[in-house]
């Protein structure tokens, strides 16, 4: 099954998608949407240490992509404005990061693939890179569920349960950055924050509970990965933008099933 190249992309997309959905639903839920453009933006500086340096992509993009996190990490506990600082490191690092690719001549042929995804090219060490990633994020968020919940919903009542909302929102930011690298070839640093973002948006209708909602944007997450990929096999378009746009799909149809 793993050599067919179809099945490959469905794993990994599928791999992404569960953990996508839950982490997606902490960026809602903390009005994050720009840490996840940010974050994703600052990956092509990545690809391009990484091919500058001869280094794998996805241990380029995570050193960046952990670098950016800290960062905004430790200018929000010094009371800057969240969506201010997001906004200011979200464009400076795309521009920067296209600024360096453009250094390094063998990212200029295949650039698109790093902006967009390509998913249908994945192999077998990637399957294995993104399901441990994936895994191990997960295990992350169900340790320490009812934390990162908690301090999401209300720091002030975090501090009297006795647990660090500066802690928890570091833990998340760095998993933030561990599924970027992992996504940067599934969908690309320019969508990567819809995929965390829509299907956990779209969920976010009907969940009546934290954990609902958090399986509900996997669900969809999931959904979305299959039908982007069998519309993108059909009907021969991008792989990763066909992916979001399913997701896309899911968000409205939630909404108008609900106004409904």
């Amino acid at each position: 099954m793993l050599d067919d190249f179809f099945m490959r992309a469905v794993l990994a997309g599928l791999g992404l998608a569960l953990v996508a959905g839950p982490l997606g639903s902490f960026v809602v839920w903390r009005r994050m949407a720009y840490f996840g453009d940010s974050t994703a933006h600052a990956a092509i500086l990545g690809v391009a240490m990484a091919l500058a340096f001869e280094v794998s992509i996805y241990a380029g993009t995570l050193a960046v992509a952990v670098a950016m996190a800290c960062l905004v990490s430790a200018l929000v506990t010094r009371g800057q404005a969240m969506d201010t600082i997001l906004g200011v490191l979200s464009h400076s690092a795309l521009a920067v990061g296209l600024v360096a690719i453009s250094f390094v001549p063998a990212a200029r042929s295949d650039l698109s693939s790093y902006l967009f995804g390509d998913i249908l090219a994945v192999g077998r060490a990637d399957l294995v890179l993104i399901w441990t990633g994936a895994a191990l994020v997960l295990a992350v968020l169900v340790l320490r569920w009812q934390r990162l919940v908690t301090s999401s919903l209300n720091e002030e009542l975090a501090m009297a349960a006795g647990i660090d909302p500066r802690v928890e929102r570091l833990v998340l930011s760095l998993a933030l950055a561990v599924v970027v690298a992992l996504a940067i070839r599934v969908v690309g640093s320019l969508l990567i924050s819809a995929m965390l973002i829509v299907p956990a948006a779209a969920a976010r209708t009907w969940a009546r509970t934290p954990e609902r909602m958090a399986a509900g944007a996997a669900l969809i997450a999931a959904a979305s990965v299959i039908l982007g990929l069998w519309a993108s096999l059909r009907l021969d378009t991008p792989a990763g933008p066909s992916i979001v746009t399913a997701a896309a799909i899911f968000f409205v149809v939630s909404q108008a099933l609900r106004r409904a």
